[in-house]
């Protein structure tokens, strides 16, 4: 399993249906299916295979499964939203979607705690939460239709799906709103695709640049966390890291520079400077 190139064929395919949908009601539909498709496919191979160690499982289910759950979230929201959404009469229409916010806004006061947990990057009890031996002592927080399937949920993957779809659906909402407002005759949101940048570089180089922007500042706006940092520059990078925590803790150790990626960056950046003055 190359969580790497899972994660860059899903983008790849999501960006397509985006480019070739006529309408958002098509791009969910579609993208849906190619979720759900690709849950399926990692689910067969996690029955088949199970995993090499904890550490293993924790990844696959806070990290891998999470990029079409998410998206499979997402879209499966919106879908339902658009539906049911009113086809006439702009204050009915802005009532509507303010209900669907007030009910957002209700999910995550309710999950307080497992929000401050995730936006604080900690992971003490992600064994508990992201591994199937805890079924039985943190039940599986039930959702509608989503995918759902006791050999392949941990006690809270579901959860953490859905608190960061939400978010995304929170900005979706809030366009929409803000479309019907300045009279736009309620046209749904265009999904704009963000063309991401490749990520040429390790999985530790990442590490090493999101501590770095972290410790020298970022820590200090709004609290932001590094989970939130890695998050933001994967918004413009077409990369998804790996155990950060983890990695960070083998740079830590590293017998001779710590700082080998930043390193290179100030290397190269001198070398190009000095060649612009000759």
């Amino acid at each position: 399993m190359n969580p790497e190139l899972l994660s860059y064929k899903l983008s790849e395919e999501l960006k397509e249906i985006e480019l070739h949908s006529k309408n958002i009601l098509e791009q969910s539909y579609r993208s849906i299916e190619v979720c759900r498709n690709l849950l399926i496919t990692l689910k067969r191979e996690v029955i088949a295979k199970g995993f090499d160690s904890i550490e293993a499982e924790i990844e696959f289910f806070k990290t891998i499964k999470q990029a079409p759950l998410v998206h499979l979230i997402y879209f499966s929201e919106i879908h339902s939203f658009e539906i049911q959404f009113p086809k006439a009469d702009k204050n009915s229409q802005l009532k509507f979607i303010k209900k669907k916010i007030g009910k957002l806004n209700r999910f995550f006061l309710y999950n307080l705690d497992f929000g401050q947990y995730v936006n604080s990057g900690a992971i003490h009890f992600d064994k508990e939460y992201y591994t199937r031996d805890y079924l039985d002592s943190y039940h599986i927080t039930t959702s509608k239709f989503y995918f759902q399937d006791p050999d392949f949920c941990s006690p809270r993957d579901m959860l953490l799906g859905k608190f960061n779809a939400y978010n995304n659906l929170v900005t979706y909402l809030d366009e929409r709103m803000s479309n019907l407002e300045n009279n736009l005759n309620g046209k749904e949101v265009k999904q704009h695709a963000t063309e991401k940048i490749h990520w040429p570089f390790t999985n530790s180089d990442w590490v090493e640049l999101v501590y770095a922007l972290w410790y020298n500042g970022l820590r200090n706006q709004n609290g932001l966390s590094i989970m939130k940092v890695s998050q933001k520059l994967q918004e413009i990078f077409d990369y998804t890291p790996r155990d950060i925590y983890k990695t960070n803790q083998d740079i830590k150790g590293r017998k001779n520079s710590r700082t080998l990626f930043l390193d290179r960056l100030a290397t190269s950046l001198l070398s190009e400077m000095d060649k612009s003055e000759e």
